[in-house]
């Protein structure tokens, strides 16, 4: 993958986490969930690719958390 691209996944999802952020301080449940979800999917993509292991921990450990959370919207 090309410097670009990679770059690009980094900036989009720096921008879904802290839009997700954001969002949890204005309390907008579920969309907070759902932005921060895709920034943490997108920088565990960018850590797969780097072979950071301390991004891939950080928001590798973030998914279940948020998969808790569309469990408890459309199930609960």
């Amino acid at each position: 993958m090309s410097y670009i691209s990679l770059n690009k996944i980094k900036w989009i999802s720096t921008f879904l986490v802290l839009f997700g952020i954001l969002l949890t301080n204005l309390n907008y449940y579920p969309l907070n969930i759902f932005s921060h979800g895709l920034g943490a999917l997108g920088w565990c993509i960018a850590g797969y690719i780097n072979n950071d292991k301390a991004l891939l921990t950080n928001f590798g450990l973030q998914i279940p958390l948020f998969l808790f959370g569309y469990f408890n919207y459309f199930i609960i």
